[in-house]
């Protein structure tokens, strides 16, 4: 087993000796800024569009991306499998140059436990001071701000965030300014493509846009291994749209569109903790980030609109259906649309992930016209699924805990605190129980009559 540090660091002058806290762990520099004081790896790239609309973010946004694209290098750049114990939980520490770390400090071990929440790793966060000649990374804005910018929302490409762009515009009193991040082809394509459909529909100026890539390969950060299942990248997207939100005048909203079934993500069997069960927006963990924003004094709240609403209920009540569904088909929902190549198909959505079952299943329930969507499986119901390979388990899972709910409807009650701890009023526990209950029998209707068995 290998533990990691990775050191943060901020030019050629950035030459403060770090002393790590595990001594046997092993030790990697990476370098956000170079030569030209331009931040490196997509993130002078954010704060030159930034720019570009005359917005200046805060510096304490800068430090809360840079916090975050060092998780999102030791998400993905150490394996689970070769440096787990338990066959999940890593244990990685990161060393922070930030603009005030008096500021930091008080939220250390909050911002560890969220982390340990999303990802289920052991993470250690320090903070140190950034260098004077780093004091002010903001990039100087080209231009007086964009005038009328109301809010921020995220738009990743995929079903819910679309629908959520396609709600804000087509009322009246919005003008979004849409946060987008990609690192792979396939989402760049799906977030490309619906800006350009949201322009064409609703004029150039009705909104404005951010999209950053950002990630780390092996010539960033030579670990030598590779991870895929990435449980920290939403709170890099919360960070861009954090950052975002922090040049905008006044208290300012981001929205997280998503769906109240999968942003609770109650595992539909015992086997469905850890890899399988992604927070990105389970309520605890948008508190957990909302208390970070505060205690950092940035004008800035998170919100999901739609969190006790059904994918299907989202669908079918979108404020522009009949233009939704001219350009449904090309957003971009599965968790891993590039194993379409391994049976020479272009990339696309499997077809039976749980991501694109939920979607299947509201398009099935929500659209007035057919889902035009290119699956691997076309038909689930063509043959027998093999319920023990990825094809057929998660339509089996579905199936057993529709039966489950159906049988007991107060179960739900009781579920939905699995995935973590609920905030809110009574009635907000209440609204979650029910979405959960509505969303999985949502499901239940598409796979009702799949058939998956072991060895199908």
């Amino acid at each position: 087993m290998r533990r990691f540090s990775l050191i943060g660091r901020l030019g050629p002058d950035d030459k403060a000796t770090i002393k790590t806290v595990q001594t046997d762990a092993d030790a990697f520099e990476i370098d956000f800024l170079s030569g030209d004081r331009r931040m490196g790896f997509g993130i002078g790239h954010a704060l030159h569009q930034l720019a570009s609309l005359g917005l200046h973010p805060s510096e304490r946004g800068i430090d809360l991306v840079v916090l975050a694209a060092l998780v999102n290098a030791g998400d993905t750049r150490v394996s689970r499998k070769l440096n787990a114990q338990d066959g999940w939980t890593r244990e990685i520490d990161l060393y922070v140059p930030v603009s005030s770390p008096t500021a930091w400090a008080a939220s250390t071990r909050s911002i560890e436990a969220m982390l340990r929440f999303l990802t289920g790793d052991r993470w250690r966060v320090f903070f140190r001071d950034r260098t004077k000649r780093t004091a002010t990374l903001a990039v100087t804005p080209e231009s007086l701000a964009i005038d009328g910018l109301t809010k921020v929302s995220l738009l990743s490409g995929g079903l819910d965030s679309l629908i959520g762009a396609v709600d804000l515009l087509s009322g009246d009193e919005q003008r979004p300014l849409f946060v987008s991040h990609y690192w792979d082809s396939e989402t760049a394509k799906a977030q490309a493509y619906i800006l350009d459909q949201l322009e064409t529909r609703f004029g150039k100026e009705s909104f404005k846009s951010l999209r950053v890539r950002l990630g780390f390969d092996k010539n960033h950060l030579p670990t030598g291994e590779t991870e895929n299942t990435q449980r920290g990248r939403s709170f890099l997207f919360y960070s861009l749209a954090t950052l975002a939100a922090s040049a905008i005048d006044g208290r300012t909203t981001v929205d997280v569109p998503e769906n109240g079934l999968i942003a609770l993500n109650v595992p539909l069997d015992p086997l469905r903790f850890g890899a399988l069960s992604t927070r990105t927006a389970h309520p605890h963990f948008i508190a957990s980030m909302q208390t970070l924003i505060d205690a950092l004094a940035l004008d800035v709240e998170l919100n999901n609109p739609y969190r006790h609403m059904t994918k299907g209920e989202m669908v079918a009540n979108c404020a522009d259906k009949a233009f939704l569904e001219t350009i449904v088909a090309n957003s971009m929902s599965c968790s891993s649309p590039a194993k379409a190549r391994y049976k020479k198909l272009s990339p696309r959505h499997c077809g039976y992930c749980v991501p694109c079952l939920i979607r299947r299943a509201s398009l099935e329930f929500g659209l007035d016209g057919d889902d035009e969507t290119l699956y691997t499986i076309e038909d689930l119901k063509e043959h027998v699924l093999a319920s023990d390979k990825p094809e057929g388990e998660h339509v089996r899972s579905f199936q057993l805990m529709a039966k489950r709910i159906e049988a007991r409807p107060s179960l739900a009650k009781i579920l939905v605190h699995k995935p973590g701890p609920l905030h809110g009023e009574p009635a907000a526990i209440s609204g979650y129980a029910d979405v959960f209950r509505r969303g999985v029998l949502e499901v239940a209707k598409l796979v009702k009559s799949v058939r998956a068995r072991p060895g199908g």
